[in-house]
C-alpha cells in the first residue's frame, strides 16, 4: 500500500468517533482495568457492544474467565486518572490498580468507576482474536447506570 495512502486512511479513521472508556473485569479476587479508544453499538436488537482491546493485557483472563466486562465511558477531565490503567498492571506484584478509587459493581463483579459518565456492565457473547494488535470482545449488556450527563465526552 502506498505511503501516501495510508496517511488518507489514518486521516479518515481519526474522523470516526471516538472516545475514552476503561474496560474492566474481576475474577476470583483479582480486578483489571485497560484503556480502550474504540467502544462501538454494534446491534440494537438484541443490543450488543464491540469493544477493540490491545492484546498481552492482564484483563483478557479475567474476562475469560468471568464471561463478563464493564465499559466505564470516562471524561476528557478525567484523563490522568487512566494513566495508571493505560499501562500494565500486574496485581500480583503491586497491588489492586483500583485501591483509593471510588468503585461500585453492577450486575457482574467487574469494578466500574463511580467517577464515570456512565457505565455499562456486559456478558461475554464472542471473543474474536484477529490476526492483529488488538482483539474483540462482543458484549451484552445486562446492567447500566448514568452518572452523569456530558455533552463532550466524544469527538
Amino acid at each position: 500500500m502506498a505511503a501516501s495512502n495510508s496517511n488518507v486512511i489514518a486521516d479518515a479513521l481519526s474522523l470516526l468517533p471516538s472516545g475514552l472508556f476503561l474496560m474492566t473485569s474481576a475474577y476470583d479476587g483479582k480486578r483489571a482495568g485497560h484503556v480502550v479508544r474504540s467502544v462501538q453499538v454494534c446491534s440494537e436488537s438484541p443490543a450488543l457492544l464491540c469493544v477493540a482491546a490491545r492484546k498481552g493485557h492482564s484483563i483478557a483472563p479475567l474476562v475469560r474467565d468471568s464471561h463478563s466486562f464493564a465499559i466505564c465511558l470516562v471524561a476528557p477531565a478525567e484523563a490522568a486518572l487512566l494513566k495508571r490503567f493505560e499501562q500494565e498492571w500486574a496485581p500480583d506484584e503491586v497491588g489492586d490498580a483500583f485501591d483509593a478509587l471510588p468503585v461500585e459493581t453492577l450486575r457482574s463483579q467487574s469494578p466500574v468507576m463511580k467517577r464515570s459518565i456512565a457505565a455499562i456492565d456486559c456478558e461475554v457473547v464472542r471473543h474474536f482474536d484477529l490476526e492483529a494488535d488488538h482483539e474483540l470482545f462482543i458484549g451484552s449488556p445486562t446492567a447500566a447506570k448514568v452518572y452523569r450527563t456530558s455533552s463532550a465526552t466524544h469527538r
